[in-house]
């Protein structure tokens, strides 16, 4: 790939050696510089993990994206330059208890340190991480943004992130590893089925220096680190564009089908 475009686009300038210090650098910057957003399903457009359309979309059309997409391109940076990774798949739990069994359909990331197991995951929408974890079990994690732990309970792990008012579960996983192939079929699903709230609705988010963007359809809304929260509704399909471009950082393709769902969001 083309590391150097890649380095540009999410302003990293520090060194390249496969280091915690590193690691933990890069998921920041890849973080807090492109979106988490679901445009491509939302509008109808397939969702391709190929490394170079991944590649085009996120750097070179400076867009977003989603799971599949933040992980498997930070997974060949990470390679390039050095590091030992492999990719996960988690069930998500997120608003489910933590005891139920939901589909494997969210990707992160194993990173073998020195140090030992390093987690990234830089496309978990509005609680994505914002720096490595270690593998250790119970142990709290300060990040940039939230405190995370990780709980080991009879073979798999639970990913939890401490909010103002509790421990929530984001998903749980194991250690198997899984290769890009194992991706194909929950991405076509989650980008195609009529059902996947990544058909029927808008979902961006981006983390940034005190707190956290998120915007679910029309609803807009900021979480500091401080625990206080604001809201609104954007008023019209200008107020959006204009939100993704400035406060999310995308570039808007030029896409009547897209122009087309936006439009739907104001139209009752």
């Amino acid at each position: 790939m083309n590391l150097d475009a890649y380095l540009r686009r999410v302003g990293y300038d520090g060194p390249l050696q496969a280091s915690v210090d590193v690691l933990d650098a890069l998921a920041f910057r890849h973080a807090t510089t492109i979106a988490f957003e679901n445009l491509d399903p939302f509008a109808g457009h397939p969702v391709e993990l190929a490394p170079p359309a991944l590649e085009r979309k996120l750097v070179g059309e400076e867009r977003g994206g989603y799971c599949f997409e933040h992980n498997l391109l930070l997974a060949q940076v990470l390679q390039a330059i050095g590091f030992q990774v492999s990719g996960l798949a988690a069930r998500v739990l997120w608003t489910q208890p933590d005891e139920a069994i939901t589909p494997r359909s969210h990707m992160l990331l194993r990173v073998e340190m020195e140090q030992g197991t390093r987690l990234v995951d830089v496309g978990f929408g509005g609680l994505t991480l914002t720096t490595s974890l270690a593998l250790r079990d119970g142990e709290d994690q300060a990040t940039p943004h939230e405190t995370f732990r990780l709980q080991l309970r009879d073979g798999d792990w639970w990913m939890q992130a401490r909010l103002p008012d509790r421990w929530a579960t984001l998903y749980r996983f194991d250690l198997q590893r899984q290769y890009p192939v194992d991706y194909e079929a929950s991405n076509y699903y989650l980008s195609t089925n009529p059902g996947s709230h990544f058909v029927t609705g808008l979902r961006v988010a981006r983390p940034v220096a005190g707190g956290r963007h998120a915007l679910r359809d029309r609803e807009l809304s900021f979480h500091g680190l401080d625990g206080a929260s604001e809201r609104r509704t954007l008023a019209d399909i200008a107020e959006l564009r204009a939100t993704l471009e400035g406060t999310f950082g995308i570039r808007l393709p030029q896409s009547p089908l897209l122009q087309a769902r936006m439009a739907g969001l104001f139209a009752a």
